[in-house]
């Protein structure tokens, strides 16, 4: 998340401004249930439109209106620059992580993403 990102509270005041897919990208980010997350690649498979990069570029840009933790790599490594911030709502939130081993450089766990992973479908607990 960039330091230049716009308040939690300021997405209502620049909605008309975003860019639609934008706003598509940040209303899934909205729908994912706290304890769970999407990759990158999951939100713009879900949208069925643009890619894991685009995705992130999104996140970067105005990811900070949103539960910006809960879009992640599929490799399941904390978002670099905001580990710490993200680690204390992931274990606020109960996502399951997997505890780093000690040659684990910085010993952060990884999101467990077997178990993390939200389908997108709010009626059932599955994964993607």
């Amino acid at each position: 998340m960039s330091e230049q990102s716009p308040s939690e509270d300021a997405r209502a005041g620049y909605a008309d401004a975003l860019p639609e897919y934008a706003e598509r990208v940040l209303d899934v980010a909205e729908r994912i249930p706290p304890g769970r997350v999407m990759t990158y690649g999951d939100v713009a498979e879900w949208l069925a439109e643009g890619g894991p990069r685009q995705v992130g570029r999104v996140m970067a840009l105005y990811g900070s209106a949103v539960p910006w933790w809960r879009v992640v790599r599929s490799d399941g490594v904390l978002l670099p620059g905001n580990e710490l911030r993200a680690l204390a709502r992931y274990r606020e939130e109960g996502t399951p992580l997997k505890q780093a081993g000690p040659s684990t450089e910085g010993h952060l766990p990884r999101l467990d993403m077997r178990r993390a992973r939200w389908d997108g479908d709010a009626g059932t607990e599955g994964h993607i």
